[in-house]
């Protein structure tokens, strides 16, 4: 008797024990998946306010803003399910209030008010902001957050805000490579510019008037680099008839 009871009592730990591993493996795979949902909203948020950030330098809408500060409030949100603390409830209710003072009949900017920032680094941000801003228009989307037509027009906007920054920064590289005495590299740059500007759909007074420019300056320097080369072959005709004349001429007599 005395035996089974001991066999018993061996068999209640090891239950106990096996039930109190599963309790903790639980627990601590719950916090594991608590703090993977929790790095993920922070990286969202992190991400979202930088694009914010840029796109307050850009002629954007106030529905995107309105869409982008939306998606930092739906992660506080899933955040504070997560980890309830001061800090984000309070970030939560300033997200919240900014989205009630958005002025959404305010009329987008006009992109001819668009000015290509003199630093190339600062174009460089620029470039992967707008980028950025249309990866998360799309993500949106995908989640349901925001109408197909919405998307639409955002989405084209933002192309056409981008096709600005890389039109306009071509221009900038084709003047400096004029300056620098470069009108290979300038022709290049402009060629790529036009056939960018001739791909994009549909065409606009932008477009329409930046090809008009670019093949205008095109053609000037086509006609420059001609002349450039028949000065350049004169030059050299010029210097082989000395050569010649030198070689067959009359000898002087020393």
């Amino acid at each position: 008797m005395l035996y089974q009871i001991i066999i018993l009592l061996i068999a209640i730990l090891i239950i106990a024990g096996i039930s109190a591993s599963a309790v903790q493996q639980h627990k601590e795979r719950k916090e594991s998946q608590k703090r993977e949902v929790l790095n993920r909203q922070r990286a969202i948020i992190e991400e979202t306010e930088n694009a914010l950030a840029a796109a307050s330098q850009m002629p954007v809408s106030q529905q995107l803003i309105s869409i982008i500060q939306r998606r930092i409030h739906n992660s506080l949100q899933r955040s504070l399910q997560q980890s309830p603390n001061q800090d984000l409830q309070q970030k939560l209710k300033d997200t919240t209030a900014i989205i009630k003072s958005i002025d959404m009949t305010k009329p987008a900017p006009d992109h001819n008010s668009f000015k290509l920032p003199a630093n190339d680094k600062v174009i460089i941000k620029y470039i992967q902001a707008v980028k950025k801003l249309r990866v998360i228009l799309r993500s949106e989307q995908g989640k349901g957050n925001i109408t197909a037509k919405v998307f639409s027009n955002e989405d084209k906007s933002l192309e056409r805000l981008q096709l600005r920054v890389n039109i306009e920064t071509l221009n900038k590289r084709a003047n400096e490579a004029m300056n620098g005495k470069q009108q290979g590299s300038a022709r290049q740059y402009m060629e790529k510019a036009v056939n960018a500007l001739k791909l994009h759909k549909p065409q606009d007074e932008y477009t329409s008037s930046r090809i008009a420019e670019f093949t205008k300056s095109l053609s000037g320097l086509e006609n420059d680099m001609k002349e450039s080369n028949l000065a350049q072959i004169a030059a050299e005709k010029e210097n082989e008839s000395d050569g010649i004349d030198q070689l067959f001429g009359p000898k002087k007599k020393w």
